[in-house]
């Protein structure tokens, strides 16, 4: 079978750059333009790109202007246990030490909980109760969906 040739993409002739121009400062879409001058919405977009036409904002962003409240996650726990005042500094910390940072790093400020670990944990009952945060059915539901 022959080929049939492919037909060529429209030219950018200086009449439809005139028209392109207008009705992108009138405010159309690149979706309309296109339409109107037989061409792709991405060719309309390149073209405005190379002529250097004022941007303008994705609708999609002018749609959703106001902000959204932040959720708030909520851990409910059987029982909260507190950690302990003590803290050790770096030098003092043994693999046996809950090693929960305190403080700011790279200050004087920063030291570690110090508490006895929990087996194969590298943190002591309070901080693995903050740390490792089991995931319910429904919570696991909800992320595989979305």
């Amino acid at each position: 079978m022959p080929e049939t040739p492919a037909t060529p993409p429209p030219e950018w002739t200086p009449d439809r750059i005139k028209t392109l121009i207008a009705l992108w400062d009138e405010g159309h879409p690149t979706s309309e333009i296109g339409r109107r001058l037989g061409v792709t919405k991405n060719s309309v977009v390149g073209k405005v790109h190379r002529l250097g036409l004022k941007k303008r904002q994705s609708p999609i962003r002018q749609a959703s202007t106001a902000p959204r409240p932040k959720q708030v996650k909520t851990v409910k726990s059987k029982t909260v246990v507190k950690p302990p005042a003590s803290s050790v500094k770096m030098e003092e910390l043994t693999s046996s030490m809950c090693c929960w940072p305190e403080g700011e790093p790279g200050t004087d400020n920063l030291h570690f909980c110090g508490q006895q670990v929990v087996d194969d944990k590298p943190y002591c009952d309070a901080h693995c109760a903050r740390a490792y945060v089991k995931v319910s059915k429904d919570r696991k539901k909800r992320s595989s969906a979305a």
